[in-house]
């Protein structure tokens, strides 16, 4: 694998979204969120496989029980590989049908974290929430138009969660009960980084963000700096994820939603999955908890 990204599979995603690495069967889950798909991608034999799904889907994680828990226009639903098959659980935010949930990651307890936000990316009517043991609570920012990241550190007690439009990044202690304590900055974006989207961190504790409208995929320390940044052919990246032998490999996902022709014409390779080599791998993430 390069270290430089390079197209792995081209399904050309409107919105491509919501990467994650599933160690019980070696494939690479991602999204579509405007096209409503769920993708699951195989590295050995360059395989892409895909269902519809019942509405616009933001994230599908693995759980302890096979399955996928995954977080749709209007709620929470399980997926069923086996049968190829989604089922309602959840409903969130009912009172706000102009949004939609958007973005999420697990903890080391098993609860899932993730965001809404406004479907039209305008009004700030967002908020992140912590789903354990069958309960939603809010638990970071809210009046976020566009929430993104939820990434947590490899030693599990530091969360980061992204506002997207405002170009910020913040960070809080994950306290004993599981909920995060006071926001703190942790990175800006300036208007040539493009808008901060999805995230990931690495075993070394560095944050790896995907740069909407930025070309790149950037990657910041434990203290804000920027360490890295690696160029693709287009010009949006939305998420990272690591996978593949030793959690090596990045993949990144990316979009072409609203281009005009000529932007298509001139990126080619908008909403393909990439890979790369980084310097530092990932590191195991729970799954989710299903009972």
């Amino acid at each position: 694998m390069a270290t430089t990204p390079e197209p792995v599979a081209f399904p050309s995603t409107s919105l491509g979204e919501g990467p994650v690495w599933d160690a019980a069967r070696q494939r690479l889950w991602f999204v579509d969120i405007k096209l409503r798909r769920l993708f699951r991608f195989d590295p050995a034999s360059s395989t892409l496989d895909q269902w519809d799904a019942p509405g616009e889907i933001g994230w599908a994680l693995p759980a302890d029980d096979g399955r996928l828990l995954c977080g749709l226009q209007d709620g929470l639903h399980w997926f069923d590989p086996a049968r190829g098959a989604f089922a309602a659980w959840l409903a969130v935010e009912a009172d706000r049908p102009g949004n939609r949930l958007n973005d999420a990651c697990t903890d080391r307890d098993g609860a899932v974290w993730f965001g809404s936000m406004d479907n039209a990316c305008v009004a700030e009517t967002g908020s992140f929430y912590r789903l354990a043991a069958g309960q939603v609570e809010q638990a970071g920012p809210s009046k976020v138009a566009i929430t993104n990241g939820p990434a947590i550190a490899p030693d599990g007690a530091t969360i980061y969660f992204t506002d997207t439009m405002a170009g910020k990044i913040w960070a809080a202690t994950i306290g004993p009960d599981g909920m995060p304590g006071a926001l703190r900055p942790f990175v800006t974006f300036s208007g040539d980084m493009g808008h901060p989207d999805g995230s990931i961190t690495d075993a070394a504790g560095n944050l790896w963000v995907g740069c909407y409208a930025g070309w790149a995929a950037r990657c910041f320390n434990p203290a804000g700096e920027e360490i890295a940044k690696v160029d693709f052919p287009t010009a949006n990246i939305t998420k990272l994820a690591f996978g593949g032998a030793g959690l090596a490999t990045l993949y990144a996902t990316s979009a072409h939603q609203e281009m005009i022709d000529a932007d298509r014409a001139a990126q080619p390779l908008a909403g393909a999955l990439f890979a790369f080599r980084p310097k530092v791998g990932g590191h195991p993430l729970p799954l989710v908890r299903a009972s």
